[in-house]
């Protein structure tokens, strides 16, 4: 099961989820709806055992419905994975919604008179309730100003929230309260630099064991960087104790090897780096490649995979990735979120990201006005939307008294790597990945590894000015030096000047078709203007790979996305 759905009438005190599991407890009768993987499962499945619990499956729900009966809503703080779930207690006649502590699973609500409805995915959720997709001034702000992050507990349309990470919402009679049973919290660090290295090497090995459990084979995605071949090596370690051998998949797009430019943010190609690691691993790899015309096709499919606009090709691409992988394994690993927990990205580093007053993966908003009419942009209010939504969560960092004035600015920027940049990754690969029945997992995003490494300070990360430092001595003795120390190189991306071509063509064709909703929103001669003009590979307005080609597939997403919500009648209010 990819995702969940349900529906609860406040007054009536009538509840339904999909494929829900309902057991009956001493005449008292619970229903769950899960959707999601529990990392602990044996674990939690014997201690229930040990309370004379007999179970009639091997499926987590099971566990989780068990669990809930026994220590009630604080069974959560005990459940190690990544979930979005509701549970009803017919006889105290309370629903209650819950997330996993990083946000891994998505799960929204709205509420349409006495009725609150809930999915993990949008248009599930308008589906089923009736509401329909209004878009204000918010929500343009997020898709235009924000995209492709957002606010998080945002559902863009107006009267669709989402149950925030590490947060309960319970609803018992017509009040609903929201708690928080996990959030970050700022202390003293107190072990030496040895014992740092040694608790974060443990951490992240136990993590990738724990995520190995599975009912088939597992595979992991392997960029011949620090991260994926960090988890590549614990993987193919413990498979060949079984003696069996790990499969890896690495993803490129043709002609990159003719048509790659070396840049600050992407300083070498993977495929050397991969060669090595698969010599070194012994693994069974599988090179993908994805040509420019699919990236450009699968940009629709993204959509439709993640319910809002997304990541542009760093999206479609990976969905075709995904879809590939998929034919061979059901469940992967992958090297996501070490750069927003370890400090791996620029912005950690570059005086002038430390010192701006605003997202620092996105700190010129003037990219995203170029092809925005006057009218709208004069609506829109951008800046200060932005300004807005920067200031509230960074007034929302945990705070340590005493730390220095750098130190507290680095809190500040990883608060905002977890809360933003780390969030729009995940929903990309959970959206990508499950499209396909693929379960891509991420063991750097263990709650555990986020809160401990949350307060080891920086002279530990980056131990004399080393970036990522503390990782990579946590994973001496697992790779070889060369890739140990590899400069980091993100997701790649293609330079393949065709793709562009493809883009041009398809937005050119929107806006000949006068009834394209994205229309309202632009000023034809700019946009023409931003068609003609040569591409910039080395600006991103978006994280680092996204220049001015990811900034025309991303209109084109948006102009698809809005096409998509027509059958259920949206509406623009500014």
């Amino acid at each position: 099961m990819s995702g969940i759905s349900g529906w609860y009438n406040l007054y009536e005190k009538r509840f339904a989820g999909e494929q829900s599991a309902t057991k009956i407890f001493d005449e008292k009768r619970y229903t769950v709806v899960y959707s999601g993987e529990l990392y602990n499962c044996r674990e939690l499945r014997q201690k229930l055992e040990k309370r004379g619990y007999r179970f009639e499956t091997t499926d987590d729900t099971e566990v989780v419905l068990n669990g809930l009966f026994t220590y009630g809503t604080d069974f959560v703080k005990q459940m190690n994975g990544v979930f979005a779930l509701a549970f009803y207690d017919e006889t105290e006649e309370s629903l209650y919604l819950f997330r996993d502590r990083i946000g891994v699973k998505p799960l929204f609500y709205t509420r349409r008179g006495d009725t609150i409805f809930f999915a993990s995915e949008i248009e599930t959720l308008l589906a089923n309730s009736g509401v329909k997709p209004v878009l204000d001034r918010k929500g343009l702000n997020e898709v235009f100003s924000i995209g492709p992050a957002k606010t998080y507990g945002c559902g863009v349309f107006k009267g669709i929230d989402e149950v925030l990470p590490g947060h309960l919402l319970s609803y018992t009679g017509a009040e609903m309260k929201n708690s928080c049973y996990w959030k970050l919290e700022s202390k003293v660090h107190e072990d030496n630099y040895e014992q740092t290295v040694e608790k974060t090497a443990f951490l992240l090995e136990d993590a990738v064991k724990n995520q190995m459990v599975s009912g088939v084979p597992v595979c992991t995605f392997l960029s011949g960087g620090l991260d994926s071949s960090l988890v590549s090596a614990i993987c193919a370690r413990e498979l060949r104790k079984e003696g069996k051998r790990l499969h890896t998949f690495s993803f490129d797009f043709v002609g990159n090897d003719k048509n790659f430019q070396a840049n600050m943010f992407q300083p070498s190609q993977d495929r050397p780096y991969v060669e090595k690691m698969v010599t070194f691993l012994d693994s069974e790899h599988h090179y993908l490649e994805c040509d420019s015309r699919t990236q450009a096709d699968y940009l629709y499919a993204s959509i439709d995979a993640k319910g809002l606009p997304a990541m542009a090709d760093v999206d479609s691409s990976l969905l075709y990735f995904c879809s590939e992988v998929s034919k061979e394994c059901k469940v992967a690993l992958t090297g996501e979120c070490a750069d927003e927990i370890f400090g791996g990205y620029p912005w950690f580093h570059k005086k002038e990201c430390l010192e701006a007053h605003t997202f620092p993966w996105t700190m010129d908003l003037a990219p995203r006005k170029a092809m925005l009419s006057d009218e709208f942009l004069e609506a829109l209010k951008m800046d200060a939307y932005v300004q807005e939504t920067y200031a509230k969560s960074v007034a929302e960092t945990p705070r340590l008294a005493g730390e220095s004035a750098l130190e507290t600015r680095r809190r500040e920027i990883s608060y905002l790597n977890q809360k933003w940049f780390m969030q729009t990754l995940l929903d990309r690969m959970g959206g990508t990945s499950t499209r396909y029945g693929l379960s891509a997992r991420v063991p750097f995003a263990d709650y555990r590894i986020v809160e401990d490494l949350w307060n080891v300070p920086w002279e530990m990360k980056a131990k004399g000015g080393v970036v990522k430092g503390l990782l990579r001595e946590a994973g001496r003795g697992l790779l070889p030096d060369d890739i140990l120390f590899r400069k980091k190189s993100p997701y790649p991306k293609t330079y393949d000047k065709a793709y562009e071509t493809i883009l041009v063509q398809k937005m050119r064709a929107i806006m000949a078709e006068t009834h394209s909703p994205i229309r309202q929103f632009l000023d034809t001669k700019k946009v023409e203007r931003f068609l003609s003009s040569p591409s910039d590979y080395g600006k991103p307005w978006y994280g680092q790979l996204m220049a001015a080609p990811q900034m025309i597939a991303y209109l084109i997403q948006v102009n698809y996305w809005l096409e998509k919500y027509e059958k259920y009648h949206i509406k623009i209010e500014l």
